[in-house]
């Protein structure tokens, strides 16, 4: 079962990322590799089958770094801890490579890699916010101590996750898609997508999504066996 999701994973990342980059988009698409062309975006729209499923999964491991966070504080298992860790580690990461996807998008679309606009200002203070959970993590020393006020932390953190990726790029007007000024890329944002386009999207949302998932579980697992070695050396 496990070799099956594998791969299921192969097979889905190299269609998204074949299709994502290879297929040409056109006035009027005639074929099923063709997508149509979007006003303002052009060529620049499969960034999409990209940025966007990074963006996702960090939503998704934030959230889950709260629910573990949860538990621990519950039932004081320092499985949960290491499970919301790694999910926090994982969040990061993908908060980063959806920021160096939307830089590299905005280079071309706006001249430069960084323009202070809402979106981009957003997830940079989450990347702050999230940032300073690790300098908090490295200067406890005491596991029942840290894990405590790491899941706490985590619980606030994500309460601002909502307003600085969902709320607080729509509501203020900025230069990127969906903007409360924008009127140009309504297909992508509000997901109106032509069929072939939708097909490719989804098929990437739900590859990256079972890519977290197998790199969440490989790295909370690892983080255990390792305290138990190291607590067996002490």
């Amino acid at each position: 079962m496990k070799n099956i999701w594998k791969v299921i994973l192969f097979v889905l990342m190299c269609y998204v990322i074949i299709a994502g980059i290879s297929f040409p988009i056109v006035a009027k698409p005639a074929a099923w590799y063709q997508f149509p062309n979007i006003p303002g975006l052009e060529e620049k729209a499969k960034i999409i089958f990209f940025h966007v499923p990074t963006a996702w999964l960090s939503v998704i491991a934030f959230l889950m770094a709260m629910i573990y966070g949860i538990k621990y504080l519950v039932k004081k298992n320092m499985d949960d801890d290491a499970k919301s860790f790694a999910a926090i580690q994982l969040g990061f990461i993908f908060t980063v490579l959806a920021t160096i996807t939307g830089s590299i998008w905005a280079k071309f679309t706006w001249g430069a890699f960084w323009h202070w606009d809402p979106r981009e200002t957003s997830i940079f203070i989450l990347l702050l916010i999230y940032g300073s959970l690790f300098a908090l993590r490295s200067a406890i020393e005491n596991e029942d101590k840290r894990a405590r006020l790491s899941a706490v932390y985590s619980i606030i953190s994500f309460l601002t996750v909502p307003f600085f990726i969902f709320i607080m790029p729509r509501i203020m007007t900025g230069l990127h898609p969906g903007s409360a000024n924008d009127d140009t890329s309504g297909p992508v944002v509000d997901f109106k997508m032509n069929a072939n386009m939708q097909i490719v999207f989804y098929l990437s949302l739900t590859a990256f999504t079972i890519l977290y998932f197998w790199m969440w579980n490989l790295s909370y697992k690892s983080a255990i066996i390792k305290d138990k070695l190291f607590k067996k050396i002490i």
